[in-house]
């Protein structure tokens, strides 16, 4: 590293900076710049009467290319190398910042491939964990209501199938849940495309859907037909349910409920 004698002049003027000065514009410390100027990497031009070092806008701007530098990670040496190859080049100072720049964008690849990388790892994570409350509302909608869940275990709580149902959805992850929703859409499409066919209750096509109905179930509890034939029942029974089929389809409750009796009689056939 070259360095040259500072040139001693009076007190700071709106072209030179002190130590502090600097520190404050640049975002370093003055112990850096002490440092800096020790090892002859960025040496103050001049000095004021009183011996401070007083920094000029060619030294702020040397400067500023080393706190880039430093920030990007390259070793002193190398940038001192950098600085004095441009020395003497007028062009030097964009080549810096074309220099710069590029190790930027590079670096920038290399971050979004870490955030990448981050997010990947973070989304695995997420989905090993059972889904909350929330996740559940934000698929499901108006579905997933804690009304329902309340009245539901009220009602079969005590039932096999729910203790099972509970065992198995305790371990179901946010991605389980998806699976799910867009299974129980297939099931739906499929019940929806036999009726707009007009095809009858008894069509294969229909005791198919039924019985990816029945088992998209057993997802939770084992499905027996006879279990089936009461859910059946129920699609009938309570308004909700009904409801739930008749905004697909206008008489698809009835549908569906003669669709599993139907396909309940061909499996135990």
């Amino acid at each position: 590293m070259t360095t040259k004698a500072p040139t001693v002049t009076g007190e700071p003027t709106e072209t030179t900076f002190t130590v502090g000065q600097v520190a404050d514009l640049l975002g370093v410390t003055v112990r850096t710049l002490h440092h800096y100027d020790g090892i002859g990497l960025v040496v103050p031009s001049e000095r004021s009467r009183a011996g401070y070092r007083l920094y000029t806008t060619a030294d702020l701007t040397r400067l500023q290319h080393v706190v880039v530098y430093r920030r990007l990670e390259f070793p002193l040496e190398q940038i001192a190398t950098l600085l004095e190859e441009g020395a003497t080049d007028p062009r030097a100072s964009a080549e810096h910042l074309r220099r710069q720049r590029a190790a930027v964008l590079t670096r920038l690849d290399e971050l979004r491939d870490l955030v990448t990388a981050i997010d990947t790892a973070l989304e695995a994570t997420m989905n090993d964990r059972p889904a909350t409350r929330e996740e559940m509302r934000d698929l499901f909608g108006d579905g997933f209501s804690d009304d329902y869940q309340a009245e539901a275990q009220e009602r079969w709580g005590e039932t096999a199938a729910w203790k099972q149902s509970a065992a198995r959805t305790a371990r179901y992850t946010k991605a389980d849940w998806v699976e799910v929703k867009a299974e129980m859409a297939a099931v739906g499409e499929g019940f929806a495309a036999a009726m707009d066919a007009g095809m009858p209750p008894t069509s294969e096509a229909a005791m198919d859907a039924a019985e990816a109905h029945r088992a998209s179930i057993e997802r939770f509890y084992d499905c027996s037909s006879l279990m089936h034939r009461g859910l059946a029942d129920m699609y009938l029974a309570d308004p909700r349910f009904t409801k739930t089929y008749e905004d697909i389809r206008v008489g698809m409750a009835q549908f569906v409920h003669d669709a599993i009796y139907a396909n309940s009689a061909r499996r135990d056939a």
